[in-house]
């Protein structure tokens, strides 16, 4: 007979965790009744008895009291130095997370920040968030709108979707751009029909670099500001952790924003994983410089490939689509349909040069023809043997899918990062705006994926809406409008298959699913622990849902106060 003893593990655990619902996210064991962590590993998951041999003197115990554990959520796709540099903005947004909610708010809510702040009559203004899809105009503020705020002080507001923005009389001197300005290439500057000058609306590429211009301009101004920006760095990893995620995604990382992230590493500051994709054409004269970092891990700081972002935004009607807008954007005509950042072959040159070096990439496709784009390319590159489904190359958004679509990104070997979000906050926009009923019931396709036996994940998008995984989660199973429209009831998903696209299958994309993604004995303590049970509670409540503690490698990150 084998002595008891013999079989008691020799190593002792950290902290256990027991008392409430695990989920797990593997398919073998879904539920276990408790954990072990030792060194920021899970050492053992299973029964509280088996568990129980891995206590030792120094081990912490905490009973869950019945709230429930499962894997740290996997940020795929948000934009944390983005958020970063928009922590000074004046927050535009409207319900459900703000409170601009007319052109007339976002009037009030600067002017009021100007005097508040006593602001210098020509220092520079940026306000984030503003939605015409949401206030009550249904239509993006003007120039002269804008100069009614101030003649003197530089002004521009970015959209939620942050792919256009506007600018007053002031801030378009400031930035050099006027009446006889050209487009950039891959953006637009609006002009009103009748008189041929610019009414401030900057779209796509023309936004971009107009921020990058003012930003680039402030910071010089503003001497050694590099302290304050990760200030605001931290603030925003704070944010995240809030909201239960333990890897974050920088997912278009531009112009000083890769140094200040290698900062912030170098310093040990993060707290949690972060994963950057550098703006391939921003940064291509630099890729032998990126080659040593990719899927290299140091200070918690990952490169994990490029950004291409291939078209617009639905809800700001950019995107790129086959069909024109329902309802064209203001100053456009019947047909219009959106426009492409790249040429077939811009992305075919730019992405052969990746993959050949065998690096992945996510591209950001919203339009049908966006998405068309990128499986034309890719797929003449997997003919010619160039791109390896191995590489696991992202599609970000695919809100304008088409059910022809979903065959194609399975043979080609794609990932679909589905923004299920906008079911909830802009399906009805989609549903009387800017697709239609027909099309609108098709975005974020994420049960038609599963259906194909494709692996998808889900995103936030952070800052177009907070780091709020548990949103997107409530709008992939519930596909429950603003007004409470269902629309495309045939695309919900359960529970389980939207916290699996956030845990297990965003590990996956990140092509770090071996140690990451569910809770298994060797995997990294990424943990989450929330108030209800995402599984039993009513669907239609799964918003009402607060994440209680963040842990990150077995230590708290985060507390819910």
């Amino acid at each position: 007979m084998v002595n008891c003893q013999n079989r008691m593990p020799k190593e002792k655990a950290d902290v256990l965790y027991f008392g409430g619902t695990i989920l797990t996210m593997e398919d073998a064991t879904p539920e276990v009744e408790a954990i072990a962590l030792k060194n920021g590993k899970i050492l053992f998951a299973g029964t509280q008895a088996e568990a129980d041999r891995y206590k030792g003197d120094q081990t912490k115990v905490f009973d869950l009291k019945g709230k429930v554990l499962l894997p740290g959520f996997i940020d795929v796709h948000g934009h944390l130095t983005s958020r970063a540099g928009m922590m000074q903005a004046i927050d535009l947004f409207p319900e459900p997370y703000g409170t601009v909610n007319s052109i007339q708010d976002l009037q009030m809510t600067i002017k009021k920040y100007i005097k508040d702040h006593s602001t210098p009559k020509t220092q520079p203004i940026i306000g984030n968030g503003y939605d015409d899809a949401i206030m009550t105009e249904h239509r993006h503020p003007t120039k002269d709108e804008l100069d009614a705020i101030s003649m003197t002080n530089p002004i521009i507001v970015i959209h939620t979707s942050g792919h256009a923005s506007v600018a007053n009389t002031a801030m378009l001197k400031l930035l050099g751009i006027s009446d006889s300005s050209k487009d950039p290439e891959g953006g637009h500057y609006g002009r009103d029909k009748k008189t041929g000058k610019l009414n401030g609306k900057l779209e796509e590429n023309a936004s971009f670099k107009a921020l990058l211009a003012l930003t680039e301009k402030m910071s010089k101004e503003a001497g050694n500001s590099q302290d304050q920006a990760i200030k605001n760095l931290m603030k925003a990893q704070d944010e995240w952790l809030s909201y239960g995620q333990t890897t974050i995604c920088d997912g278009r990382t531009m112009g000083e924003s890769v140094g200040l992230l290698e900062k912030a590493a170098s310093e040990h500051l993060f707290k949690a994983d972060i994963v950057y994709f550098p703006d391939y054409e921003y940064f291509k004269k630099d890729l032998n410089i990126f080659k040593p970092k990719y899927m290299k891990y140091n200070n918690h700081l990952k490169l994990g490939g490029f950004k291409f972002s291939d078209d617009g935004s639905p809800q700001g009607k950019t995107a790129w689509l086959t069909k024109p807008y329902l309802v064209p954007p203001e100053g456009q005509s019947a047909d219009y349909k959106g426009f492409p950042i790249f040429s077939d072959q811009v992305l075919y040159d730019d992405l052969k040069t990746l993959f050949q070096n065998h690096i992945t990439a996510q591209l950001h496709v919203n339009g049908d023809a966006a998405i068309d784009q990128a499986l034309r390319v890719i797929g003449k590159l997997k003919e010619e043997n160039i791109y390896k489904p191995e590489l696991r190359a992202t599609l970000i958004h695919v809100q304008n899918s088409r059910p022809d679509h979903i065959q194609k990104i399975k043979d080609i070997g794609l990932i679909p990062s589905y923004f299920s979000t906008h079911v909830y906050l802009w399906g009805d926009w989609h549903y009387s705006s800017v697709f239609g009923p027909e099309r609108a019931s098709f975005i974020s396709p994420a049960n038609s994926a599963l259906k194909a036996g494709i692996i998808f994940t889900m995103h936030h998008d952070a800052p177009v809406t907070p780091p709020d995984l548990i949103t997107a989660m409530y709008s992939a199973v519930n596909r429950r409008t603003r007004s409470g429209r269902i629309l495309g009831p045939d695309e919900r998903i359960t529970p389980l298959k939207a916290l699996k696209a956030i845990t297990i299958n965003a590990a996956y994309q990140l092509q770090e699913e071996e140690t990451k993604g569910s809770i298994k004995a060797g995997k990294l303590a990424d943990l989450v622990i929330l108030d209800q049970n995402p599984l039993t509670i009513n669907p239609e409540q799964i918003r009402s849902i607060k994440v209680l503690e963040t842990i990150k490698e077995g230590v708290s990150v985060y507390q819910r106060k």
